[in-house]
């Protein structure tokens, strides 16, 4: 039993806030619950497309092409290629990561993970030419540079930082490991 409640600890938490949250302020109650039904919905259609695509990417490039892409040895054509796959996508963050564990375990680094991360979340191209029509091209260009910089020293940061050791020491390999894992922790 205590297995259970300490493997569920944040959904049984959150529960007992929404519970907490309908007898205080129903109508804010409400209006949570209405938001969380529309993540999920958002999350219901956008994952499984996303899940797809990794298991196709895992079949379709062999690892030695992503080493030699997006490796610790791909320098600045690494950069750039992790720069491009960031700015291109139009979806949320959050599709980002399990594309980014994938690309980890195939040998990308994890200087060229952090551009790749930081693109998709700052520098989205769609994103840029709203900016541009919003707040002009002098503004844009240089949050985008500034950006750029700051992305490239965080990459440079996090490859001395953690680069020394292999994403296998920090990263779960694959389900079957971490389903491993969480047997051996409830019990």
């Amino acid at each position: 039993m205590m297995g259970i409640i300490k493997r569920f600890k944040m959904p049984i938490i959150i529960g007992l806030i929404f519970a907490a949250l309908y007898i205080i302020e129903p109508t804010m109650a409400e209006k949570s619950t209405d938001v969380t039904r529309n993540y999920f919905k958002e999350m219901a259609l956008i994952m499984p497309p996303v899940f797809l695509l990794m298991g196709l990417m895992e079949v379709w490039v062999p690892k030695d092409q992503i080493q030699n892409w997006l490796g610790s040895d791909s320098g600045i054509r690494g950069g750039l290629i992790s720069l491009l796959l960031g700015t291109l996508p139009t979806g949320p963050l959050y599709v980002a990561f399990p594309m980014t564990a994938t690309l980890l375990r195939k040998g990308a680094s994890i200087g060229n993970m952090v551009l790749f991360l930081g693109s998709w979340a700052a520098l989205k191209i769609p994103q840029l030419m709203v900016e541009i029509k919003f707040l002009g091209i002098p503004f844009t260009g240089l949050r985008f540079v500034l950006t750029l910089t700051g992305l490239v020293i965080m990459g440079f940061i996090m490859d001395a930082s953690l680069g020394r050791s292999s994403a296998e020491d920090w990263l779960p390999k694959d389900k079957d490991e971490v389903m491993k894992k969480d047997k051996a922790e409830s019990h």
